[in-house]
């Protein structure tokens, strides 16, 4: 297919796929004639790959080279190449920083406090999860932690644990899902919309869990409230 056909099935316009090329991101197509390339389906596949890094995972074009390199390597195992693309979708924060400003921070330590990334340290050893507390997201989560202590809400930590359990089962389906795609570049896809939709459908979820959990906490206790209310204000006025 041509360049505009490419444009069309993809919905990505000719100058944006010419950029794409001279900076690495798709490869060229097959010249044909001295102004013309043939573009196959891998284009097709790659183009939606950086839309969807992009447009979902909200990376800068820097950010879609290095997870496009990943992709292209066929020596970096699928679990690292995975690791990259989820990663380069997590805030980063600056050495020193502890996400509030706090001028009290060693600096050089870090993001966050030096209590919450020793607390996101143990958080891994005592699940036993393969992961890194100085990668972005133990960073950020050490970030967190700091803020939520910085306004009075430390105690947070004690029911992190059940996030925790929360967060490997959501996990475990997440990878789950994207285990169906055999194409490397599906699996990155897969990460980049499952991991910015999936973050989105997950709070919207958490919400409608809230509004349910309020109301069997608080809800029916002010009903029963206002219908006792109601009854004594009644028998009062007989």
């Amino acid at each position: 297919m041509r360049i505009g056909e490419l444009s069309r099935r993809t919905g990505v316009s000719v100058p944006t796929i010419k950029f794409y090329v001279r900076e690495g991101l798709l490869p060229a197509g097959r010249l044909t004639s001295p102004n013309q390339a043939a573009y196959e389906e891998t284009h097709v596949r790659r183009l939606h790959l950086i839309r969807a890094l992009i447009d979902v995972g909200g990376m800068s074009v820097a950010a879609v080279g290095e997870v496009i390199a990943a992709v292209d390597d066929p020596g970096r195992p699928v679990h690292e190449l995975l690791g990259e693309a989820a990663h380069r979708m997590v805030p980063r924060y600056g050495e020193g920083s502890s996400g509030n400003d706090d001028e009290g921070e060693e600096e050089g330590a870090g993001p966050g406090s030096a209590e919450a990334r020793k607390r996101v340290g143990a958080l891994l050893d005592e699940r036993g999860w393969h992961g890194d507390a100085e990668s972005p997201a133990g960073q950020a989560l050490a970030v967190a932690l700091t803020a939520l202590e910085s306004v009075g809400h430390g105690r947070f930590a004690e029911v992190l644990d059940v996030y925790a359990d929360a967060a490997e089962q959501v996990a475990r389906v997440d990878l789950e899902y994207v285990a169906h795609h055999v194409a490397r570049e599906e699996l990155v896809e897969s990460v980049a919309v499952g991991t910015a939709l999936g973050d989105a459908v997950f709070a919207a979820l958490r919400r409608l869990a809230h509004t349910d959990a309020s109301y069997r906490l608080f809800g029916r206790e002010e009903e029963n409230g206002g219908e006792g209310g109601a009854e004594a204000e009644g028998a009062g006025g007989a």
